[in-house]
């Protein structure tokens, strides 16, 4: 058997650290057993997918050195790679559950499905579909299709027992079924969920060990019963324990730069970021912390790996990436990687257009663009100096922004200005007087120029990182004062 794996990320947004660390051990364990590893791309999700951020998670790795022999850039035998794509193959296999009893069609309404589950809150019940449509007649289904009701396909799961879910890191796993919802599988919109077009996609592709997050291990029950009702043969599991933060949560935007492009932004070695990814819960036999791609797959055994939440400590890695620079780039090699990371023109064409209406002599340019090639800036609480708020004050525009800038998912300079306007009229302040301390946390003074612009080049990890860097240098959020600030923020959001 040719052993092939595949990463199957979701064009919404930057490519996250997380997709490169899964990425990274599914090529690994491939490499290691001479097999193959694909690149699939999950873009079902039309309104948030983008063109663009597939690009970006294309570029970002092979930025990194991680190759793949089949995708939608490259092709392959089983194509299409992108799921948008793909969609005749998923309709025709959701009939196929449909004609075999494996799954029905449910019409019922959201304003149902939200009574549901909050009575089922409220009685403390595990939410999950209730089999409301399971019993329709056919006679039922056929009349409300006619009628053009709109409905989801809903595949059925056992009422009683337990599934048994062999993973090759952390054994026998069993799941009672009582805990499996009647999963959505085909949406309104005649588009799959992630379940039916992974393992539809992944048995055509001819995938034989599946290597994810464990956030789907519940999921696994729902994949299963999926393989048994096609009658396919399911890929060996395995679920890699979730990249976390210092203080042991799960690494998210809130607390730590999560996008590839930031760290490559920042100045980082493609192979420093991905050694340090590979130590993320495995470890060479002899304990080395410096290696290579190739010298982890020579050495790959994912029996190395440790179900223990793997620390991603921004700290460590620029420790790592700066022994790399040191010990294993001569001076020449410095200066080609230096040059290619400060001479890029498609990043510099995009605001040289603003330097250039503010300089006066070639000399200027530093001056006027320094912020744009830096990391955090230096900064004091001087800086911030307001002529209407205080620090506090300053800090909690800060932090407000912040969050709304968290939960911002298309990034562009027209919805930054919408959300720190919105956010202006809602603390009474003036646009003006809530961009200030923002220009401050961006380009380290209120006198560059638009500071939309600016955010909207650095890109959204970098921009989150120098607010969150201005509000450490205010002295901080306790967590006393986090509850009490976003108790206040959300009596805003609600208002």
């Amino acid at each position: 058997m040719t052993v092939r794996t595949r990463v199957a990320p979701s064009p919404t947004g930057d490519p996250h650290v997380g997709t490169a660390y899964i990425a990274l051990f599914n090529l690994a364990f491939a490499r290691s057993q001479g097999g193959e590893f694909i690149l699939r791309i999950e873009d079902t999700d039309q309104q948030r997918s983008t063109p663009e951020s597939e690009q970006m998670i294309l570029d970002s790795l092979r930025w990194l050195g991680l190759e793949w022999s089949e995708g939608p850039d490259v092709g392959g035998p089983h194509g299409p790679y992108r799921q948008s794509e793909r969609g005749e193959i998923y309709a025709k296999h959701a009939d196929i559950l449909l004609e075999k009893g494996h799954a029905f069609r449910c019409f019922c309404s959201a304003e149902r499905l939200d009574a549901l589950r909050a009575e089922q809150m409220e009685n403390k019940q595990t939410p999950g579909y209730d089999g409301h449509c399971l019993h329709l007649s056919e006679a039922d289904v056929q009349a409300k299709l006619a009628a053009g009701e709109p409905h989801v396909v809903r595949m059925k799961v056992p009422e009683s027992g337990t599934c048994v879910v062999d993973d090759m890191l952390r054994g026998t796993i069993e799941i009672d079924w009582s805990q499996i919802d009647m999963q959505v599988l085909v949406k309104a919109d005649g588009m799959p969920t992630y379940h039916l077009a992974n393992v539809v996609d992944d048995h055509l592709m001819g995938i034989t060990h599946v290597i994810r997050g464990e956030e789907w291990i519940n999921s696994a029950p729902k994949h299963k019963l999926l393989y048994q009702y096609f009658d396919w043969e399911m890929p060996t599991l395995c679920h890699m324990p979730l990249l976390r933060n210092p203080d042991k949560s799960k690494l998210s935007k809130r607390k730590n730069p999560t996008s590839i492009n930031y760290y490559r932004r920042m100045g980082y070695l493609p192979e420093a970021v991905l050694n340090y990814l590979g130590r993320m819960g495995w470890s060479m036999p002899d304990e080395r912390e410096k290696f290579t791609l190739n010298e982890m797959v020579e050495h790959f055994d994912l029996q190395r790996v440790s179900l223990g939440g793997p620390i991603f400590d921004q700290e460590k890695l620029a420790w790592l990436n700066g022994s790399w620079i040191r010990e294993n780039l001569t001076v020449d090699e410095f200066a080609d990687r230096l040059h290619g990371w400060l001479i890029n023109d498609d990043y510099m064409r995009q605001f040289l257009p603003f330097a250039k209406e503010r300089a006066e002599r070639f000399t200027d340019f530093m001056a006027l663009s320094g912020f744009m090639f830096t990391g955090m800036l230096n900064l004091t609480p001087e800086s911030f100096a307001h002529k209407k708020l205080d620090d506090a004050g300053v800090k909690k525009a800060l932090q407000f922004a912040l969050w709304r800038l968290e939960a911002l998912r298309q990034w562009d300079k027209d919805a930054i200005f919408t959300e720190i306007k919105t956010l202006a009229k809602a603390i009474d302040l003036k646009v003006g007087e809530l961009m200030q301390p923002i220009f401050v946390a961006i380009a380290g003074t209120p006198n560059s120029w638009s500071v939309v612009d600016s955010m909207e080049i650095l890109g959204p990890d970098m921009s989150r990182a120098r607010i969150r860097h201005a509000i450490e240098i205010l002295g901080g959020v306790s967590k006393k004062e986090a509850k009490r600030l976003e108790k206040e923020y959300k009596q805003l959001a609600d208002a």
